[in-house]
Parts: C-alpha cells; sequence; structure tokens
C-alpha cells in the first residue's frame, strides 16, 4: 500500500494536480515567512559569500535586517561563491545549496572568467537550514566549457530527479585553449545527489549569449526567465539585451519554450539580471526580482497574471541590504524561528 502511494504522489506531482512535500502552496497556512539567499558583490572581500536575510512575516517584499555577516563560507575552488540557490527537496526533509565558484574581488578580467573559469559547482547540504555541511566542490561542465555560471535547480518528479542547469561557454575539441569565438548558452544535468550528475546537454542557445536562468512551475507549465546578455561583449548590441525574457513550456527540459514576453524590466531599471521568481504565500500573486548589477541590486516586480508577462515594480519595497544574484525560499513557522535566532541581528 505504501508504494502504491508513493507512485499516486508522483503520478500527480506530474500532472500538476498537488504540489510535492516542501513546495510553496498559494494560501496555505503551512509557510509563515521566506528566506532570502544571496551575495552582495565583489566590491568587498567577503561579498561573495553566502548572505542570508528573513522577511518581516509573510510579507515578500519587506525584509528584516541582515546580520551583515555571511551565513556560509566557501573554503574550496576559487574561494568565493556567487548566484547562490537553495532548492528544497520534494520530500521537505533536505535542502541544498549551489552556487557559482568564483571570485572577482581585487580582479577585472571577466572575459578570462567565460574562458578559463571554473567548471564546478559548490554545493552544500542541510536538513533544517541552520546545519550546513562543509562546502563540496563537484565539477560538472566538461573541458570544453569555459565556465560554470549561476546554477539553479528544478525537481522533475517524472525523472525522479533534480535538473540543474546553468550557463557555459563551450569551445571546440580542438581548442583547448579557448581562443575561439563563443557565448553563454544554457546546460542542463541529472543528478539525485548533488554528486554525480549527467553528462551536459544543450537545453537554452539562440545563437546569442543568454546567462542566469530560473524556472517556476504553475498549473502544468513551466515558466523559464532568462537574460539576453546581448550587449557590450556579450555578442551583438539588441534593443533588449541585458534585460529579462520569460518563456514557457509544458515539458521541463524542452529545448522550445515559446516566447510570452521580453524586454523585462527595460522601464524600470537600467540594466538587469539574475532573475528570481517565486509566488506568494498568501495570494495569487507572483514576484520577480530583477538584479540591477550596475546600480541598486535587486529591483521586486509583482504581477496577479503569470501569463501576461505584465511585471510591475513594487514601489517602497525594504531588501536586507543590497542583495545581489539570488533565491527566495517559502518557510515554515519553525524554519523561521531557527534561522531568525542565529541569522539576524
Amino acid at each position: 500500500m505504501r508504494g502504491f502511494r508513493g507512485i499516486l504522489a508522483v503520478l500527480l506531482i506530474a500532472g500538476g494536480l498537488v504540489a510535492p512535500a516542501g513546495a510553496a502552496a498559494a494560501g496555505s497556512a503551512r509557510y509563515a515567512g521566506y528566506l532570502f539567499v544571496y551575495f552582495t558583490g565583489e566590491g568587498t572581500a567577503d561579498g561573495e559569500q553566502v548572505y542570508f536575510g528573513l522577511s518581516r512575516g509573510n510579507d515578500p517584499v519587506r525584509w528584516r535586517e541582515p546580520s551583515g555577516r555571511p551565513a556560509l563560507r566557501s573554503a574550496v575552488g576559487t574561494g568565493g561563491v556567487r548566484d547562490p540557490f537553495v532548492i528544497r527537496s520534494p520530500r521537505g526533509d533536505r535542502f541544498y545549496l549551489i552556487a557559482t565558484d568564483l571570485r572577482m574581488y581585487g580582479r577585472d578580467d571577466w572575459e578570462r572568467t567565460w574562458r578559463h573559469g571554473s567548471r564546478s559547482i559548490v554545493v552544500w547540504e542541510s536538513a533544517d537550514l541552520v546545519r550546513w555541511s562543509a562546502p563540496r566542490l563537484v565539477q560538472v561542465a566538461p573541458d570544453t566549457a569555459g565556465n560554470v555560471w549561476a546554477p539553479e535547480a528544478f525537481y522533475d518528479p517524472v525523472r525522479g530527479e533534480y535538473v540543474v542547469f546553468w550557463a557555459s561557454t563551450l569551445y571546440p575539441a580542438d581548442d583547448p585553449g579557448h581562443t575561439t569565438q563563443s557565448y553563454n548558452r544554457i546546460v542542463y544535468a541529472t543528478t539525485r545527489d548533488f554528486r554525480t550528475f549527467s553528462a551536459p546537454k544543450p537545453w537554452f542557445d539562440p545563437g546569442h549569449s543568454v546567462i542566469d536562468s530560473t524556472v517556476l512551475r504553475h498549473d502544468g507549465e513551466y515558466y523559464r526567465f532568462s537574460q539576453d546578455d546581448r550587449g557590450p561583449g556579450g555578442g551583438g548590441a539588441t534593443p533588449c539585451g541585458r534585460y529579462i525574457t520569460q518563456e514557457k513550456s509544458t515539458v521541463l527540459t524542452s529545448p522550445a519554450y515559446g516566447l510570452v514576453k521580453e524586454c523585462i524590466g527595460k522601464d524600470a531599471i537600467v540594466g538587469g539580471e539574475g532573475p528570481l521568481v517565486f509566488r506568494s504565500n498568501t495570494e495569487k500573486r507572483w514576484y520577480l526580482f530583477i538584479d540591477e548589477y550596475g546600480g541598486r541590486g535587486y529591483a521586486p516586480f509583482e504581477t496577479t497574471d503569470l501569463n501576461s508577462g505584465d511585471w510591475r515594480p513594487v514601489v517602497d519595497a525594504q531588501l536586507p541590504g543590497r542583495p545581489r544574484h539570488g533565491t527566495v525560499l517559502p518557510v515554515t513557522r519553525a524554519e523561521y524561528n531557527r534561522l531568525a535566532a542565529k541569522y539576524q541581528r
């Protein structure tokens, strides 16, 4: 009977009829607030580490003052981490936090980072969001890749494993010096334990540079948000370059997502990357935070119609300091209280 229930649960999750354990459900009393996981930039020695912020109750645009200290530090790879992403396991009993292995403090050689950067991600694990494993470095890209940027993950109940995706420049096998022209595109691999990964496959390659994809699922469809990276150094100027593109598909790993909206954020910010997206814990409303990397950091947008692509700036949001490219995760009351006791002032 237990096995039948497990099979039935997977079928219901795959069909979008129920949320997997640990997933946010609109209007659910289960979640009491939000955890914001982010880095703060390359301008300070500790900026490229992992910071935690907590919302003021269940308000996703009002945040408590953070401790000002990194919650997690990387002592592996380059010694720095950017773009931290946290995911709850489908059973709700485990959390994985993954991040870009990159330290730019005191440097200004971005071209080198996409030609000869790390091909690994940094991984932490936790059962309660406050006690974390030591960081580990896991190579996910082949030697033909020049970098691994902004890794994220989404659990696929049909596969029974996580789909992990990131941006990489790719070079021919006969160019070990990575001297030819290339551009970032999104690739993915699968894993069950964030230790062993499948060989990566192409996912989103429009023929020009794209980075920072993130995914949200609603009513049986997957919504993908990415930065159109065209612009100075990004493979040719375009009106929507350095802004966010929204697409959707009924299959997570489909190579053919349909366009919903492009140029998101253009009328409100000056260049945006690192989109994060999540649904309200209490109402039918979604939030899209876009990292204005040359200015204020994250700028929040909201919509009540995910299919419209109509995202409106949130006025008078109070974010935790100056967060950069990260994740917002709904948390339970018990999780919120543990996090507040350890990480807030």
